[in-house]
């Protein structure tokens, strides 16, 4: 008698694995997340492939590996490239994670598009849309070239129609709807992503070619399956942004062969996903100098410089002083507004404090700090900053002006849009080589910059 399949029961949000089914799950709190799944089934050792002895793997010496080869393939996207960290490198994996309806598909397929006119042989993989649907959409997006596009979910019928073709590039969307049949599990659950996952993996190295994988994201932000997906791939980019908003961000999670601070911009048009050249100028585009509550801030992300207006409101709370933030971590906030009452001397206690980062961007850069108190600052004194004035540097507990990095890129950056005054932290100015004509004000505490108010 054939002996009954083990199952096992996993979390479909952190892939933890349990005995007995459960309500919650213990490891990450969610709920009605456990499903059951039937353990792989292994040949016993005798049997075929169980007691066969298997072939030694050729051994490699590692002074006599070539790289010539190792180019990366560049998307032809530049905001996109530069994420990747130039580029992607064949062999790897990309996962491309998002919300449903922010545009992942969409920079995918733009993305296979211009590969595809490069001359790159290009399969999209689709297991949401119909080839119809696709064209109709690549209509839209004005992509013209000769795309190789693909409609199955089955993992083996995708690898064998890749190594018919032999693609430089394969665009998944999305691993959650591909499946490996042997697996007595549904498309979607822990262990379909994960062997999924692990064939494409596997055919990115062995093929020499760049797999990228689109994958959902949870309620929670996070993308969707077990941890080990994000182990398995080689880069992971979150593309983030309001759908209600025109811009999106592309963030680099991972990357075994870049940086992970870049981000790449994009415009959302109804003709698909437009780059954006000059990210500061389109964030202080409708910028009102003359209003309290408006402070210019020089955050670097990856290499590049980028100038952010951070506004603040503030008016009597009734109750429960309100604190809400948005594009700026609120418990950095709450530190700022007590430091301001501590060091600066402001009445905020009772009162309500709004803070906000223009134009929809997300930040956690410390030097963003001081921007933010003065912004606070201004607005509960119904004094405006003044317009060509930027302000970068992060605030101590005490309320000390601490350094930052990369100082001089950012005065570059700000002079370029230009503002005429900088005021950074007093140990920045005593070490800074710029040469630029930017009027500059050296700063050790905060009660300093509220002065200049």
């Amino acid at each position: 008698m054939k002996p009954a399949a083990k199952t096992f029961y996993a979390c479909s949000s952190c892939g933890s694995v349990f005995a007995k089914w459960q309500g919650q799950c213990p490891d990450c709190g969610t709920w009605n997340t456990l499903h059951e799944e039937k353990a792989p089934t292994r040949p016993a050792a005798g049997k075929s492939g169980g007691g066969r002895k298997r072939s030694a793997p050729e051994v490699s010496v590692l002074s006599a590996v070539s790289v010539d080869a190792l180019a990366v393939l560049a998307t032809g996207i530049d905001e996109l490239d530069t994420v990747l960290g130039g580029g992607a490198s064949p062999g790897s994996t990309v996962l491309v994670g998002g919300e449903p309806g922010i545009g992942k598909s969409t920079l995918m397929l733009q993305a296979a598009g211009r590969l595809a006119h490069r001359g790159y042989e290009t399969l999209y993989v689709s297991g949401e849309e119909s080839a119809a649907q696709i064209r109709r959409r690549a209509d839209r997006l004005g992509i013209k070239s000769e795309l190789s596009v693909l409609t199955d979910t089955d993992v083996g019928a995708i690898l064998a129609a890749a190594d018919k073709i032999k693609p430089r590039a394969v665009v998944v969307d999305s691993i959650q709807t591909t499946y490996d049949p042997e697996m007595q599990s549904p498309p979607g659950t822990v262990s379909q992503i994960r062997e999924c996952a692990s064939h494409f993996s596997d055919w990115a190295r062995t093929h020499e070619a760049v797999v990228f994988l689109v994958g959902h994201v949870t309620k929670d932000g996070f993308i969707a399956g077990p941890k080990v997906l994000e182990h398995l791939v080689d880069t992971v980019l979150q593309f983030e942004g309001d759908r209600r908003q025109w811009i999106r961000i592309l963030r680099c999670l991972k990357n075994r062969y870049g940086s992970t601070h870049e981000v790449g911009l994009f415009e959302m048009t109804e003709r698909g996903l437009i780059e954006i050249d000059n990210p500061s100028g389109h964030f202080l585009s409708e910028r009102s100098p003359d209003v309290p509550g408006s402070a210019i801030a020089v955050a670097i992300e990856g290499r590049r410089p980028l100038l952010l207006e951070v506004q603040s409101l503030v008016g009597q709370g009734g109750g429960v002083p309100q604190r809400v933030t948005t594009g700026i971590d609120p418990r950095r906030a709450a530190i700022l507004i007590a430091i301001l009452q501590n060091i600066g001397g402001l009445q905020l206690g009772g009162r309500d404090v709004y803070l906000n980062l223009a134009g929809g961007y997300t930040t956690d850069e410390p030097a963003v700090d001081l921007a933010a108190a003065v912004a606070i600052a201004s607005a509960t004194l119904k004094r405006p900053v003044q317009a060509n004035t930027v302000f970068v540097g992060e605030v101590g507990l005490a309320g000390e002006i601490r350094s930052v990095a990369q100082i001089t890129p950012r005065l570059a950056e700000a002079e370029k849009l230009g503002f005429r005054h900088a005021v950074i932290p007093a140990i920045n100015k005593r070490d800074l080589s710029f040469a630029g004509e930017l009027e500059i004000t050296g700063i050790r505490r905060l009660d300093q910059a509220l002065s200049l108010l």
